[in-house]
């Protein structure tokens, strides 16, 4: 979540002592710290021998968790197989910042940009989709941590007040409980130097654990039936002959008696396939044009102790967000550990994807100088872990929606970083194209469109990396947006995470 395409945002200035920075990521751990969780649950087995169903769902983040959810409860009697190349959660369903947005969009405005015909309805679907979710918390008793404080956009440079003032018109009109805050009220809700005004939303946004999310979501599913099979990686997916099915070709692993993975291969046959495959390698080699992988990196504090809380306020616990082009995402856990993360979003070349780029300590010695800038009153807190990973990002910033091989495939992908919400949405209209049937969510423009593609290399790259010299560039001049960025913005391009 680093880029934002909608308006022209800026940074405050730097001036953090060194030792500061040095002290406070002195002891960090190189993981996620959701994932750091004793409660995580064991491993499940791997697919060993071939079997059919009549759904398969490829990818068991939040996305497939949700398809493979709502379509048990939707008919009780179908079988139901997900399929996950590594563990439940461990990629951005387990290490986001936790922020459960209704927004459909990835923002009203940026929804009103694209499809302002279909956003009163998609608003509404957006706080229907955002009930849906607090309810299956509630029902499946999933403990995810899930607080209903809303979120705070804070403003740090006098010409950013002006779109916090259009952003709180623009929400009343559709209805929204949000609250324009001047300096000395933000100040109130959370106190930094560099806050001079807020717009707080208050009932459009929960947060929540979202590993502990993932979590529960793949046990209530498998309360309800569905099978669920861990390091079992789909590598190819054919039609079955001339039957009504598809053939997934899954690379797994059994653990033997000593506990090591011996590698095995099998097949699922299905009637019907859900491809929820976020930023990784899709199998429907369409959708290659249309996403980009790129790196977030965030954060975690030690716990605050009562002083440092009360130098800070914060007690209303709302998500957080400031109003840069490259901005920061910052909320307090149930621990009172604050995440603090995103600014810095990384392309590499050829859309390369690798573990090895989950660690950027530039980046977290960056984001830890903006922390200290941000709340200079906690200097001498210390970070305990700092972590990474690929996202995917479409030039819309929020996701589409396909299908193939004659109907039988249907996939969601390019949720922006805004899927913790949205994937439940994205899940029912995957479920809803493998009908066939024209349904209301089928027949949104917004569900029948696809983004702009992304230029193929070199040419992405260089794309990619002027967009983000252009918006770092417009964050230090006032929110000018130079001529490469006033020619995406005719063209309807972009780049965010």
């Amino acid at each position: 979540m680093a880029f934002a395409r909608p308006r022209s945002r800026s940074r405050r200035p730097g001036g953090v002592p060194r030792s500061v920075i040095d002290t406070s990521l002195a002891d960090a751990e190189p993981l996620c710290w959701w994932l750091d969780d004793v409660d995580a649950p064991p491993p499940r087995e791997a697919v060993t021998r071939s079997i059919s169903a009549d759904l398969a769902v490829v990818g068991a983040g939040y996305s497939g968790l949700w398809t493979a959810l709502l379509a048990k409860q939707a008919d009780p009697d179908r079988d139901v197989v997900l399929l996950e190349s590594r563990r439940i959660g461990w990629a951005a369903s387990g290490r986001n910042g936790g922020f459960c947005s209704a927004s459909l969009t990835h923002g009203q405005a940026n929804g009103m940009d694209w499809y302002p015909a279909d956003m009163p309805r998609l608003e509404r679907l957006g706080r229907d989709n955002l009930a849906g979710i607090v309810k299956t918390v509630q029902e499946f008793a999933i403990d995810c941590k899930l607080e209903q404080t809303g979120e705070l956009l804070v403003a740090t440079k006098p010409y950013q007040l002006e779109d916090l003032h259009a952003d709180h018109e623009r929400m009343l009109d559709f209805g929204d409980d949000a609250v324009l805050l001047d300096r000395e009220q933000t100040q109130a809700e959370v106190r930094s130097p560099t806050y001079l005004g807020g717009l707080w939303s208050r009932n459009k946004t929960v947060i929540l654990d979202p590993a502990r999310l993932a979590w529960g979501l793949a046990a209530a599913c498998e309360a309800l039936g569905v099978r669920i099979y861990e390091h079992s990686r789909v590598v190819d997916l054919s039609r079955a002959g001339r039957a009504d099915a598809m053939v997934l070709r899954v690379a797994g692993g059994a653990t033997d008696a000593t506990g090591s993975q011996a590698p095995t291969e099998a097949t699922v046959t299905a009637r019907r396939v859900a491809l929820a495959t976020n930023a990784f390698p899709p199998l429907l080699k369409r959708i290659n044009a249309y996403v980009v992988p790129v790196y977030d990196y965030a954060m975690m504090t030690e716990p605050l102790t009562e002083a440092q809380l009360d130098s800070i306020g914060w007690r209303n616990r709302q998500g957080l967000w400031d109003a840069g082009n490259q901005f920061h995402y910052s909320r307090l856990t149930e621990e009172n550990t604050i995440l603090w993360g995103g600014y810095d979003v990384v392309y590499h070349y050829g859309s390369k994807i690798d573990p090895a780029l989950d660690q950027r300590p530039r980046t977290f010695r960056t984001l830890a100088e903006h922390f200290f800038t941000t709340f200079p009153q906690l200097a001498g807190l210390r970070f305990t872990h700092t972590w990474g990973g690929v996202i995917d990002t479409c030039s819309r910033f929020f996701p589409f929606f396909g299908t193939g091989y004659g109907g039988r495939v249907a996939y969601a992908v390019g949720y922006t970083g805004l899927g913790v919400g949205s994937t439940r949405f994205g899940a029912q209209v995957m479920l809803d194209l493998l009908t066939g049937r024209r349904t209301e969510l089928t027949e949104l423009t917004t569900i029948r469109d696809k983004p702009l593609p992304f230029p193929p290399e070199p040419l992405r790259s260089a794309v990619i990396h002027t967009t983000r010299w252009s918006m770092a560039r417009a964050d230090t001049h006032e929110g000018h947006r130079n001529l490469w960025l006033r020619s995406l913005d005719r063209f309807g391009l972009g780049f965010d995470s």
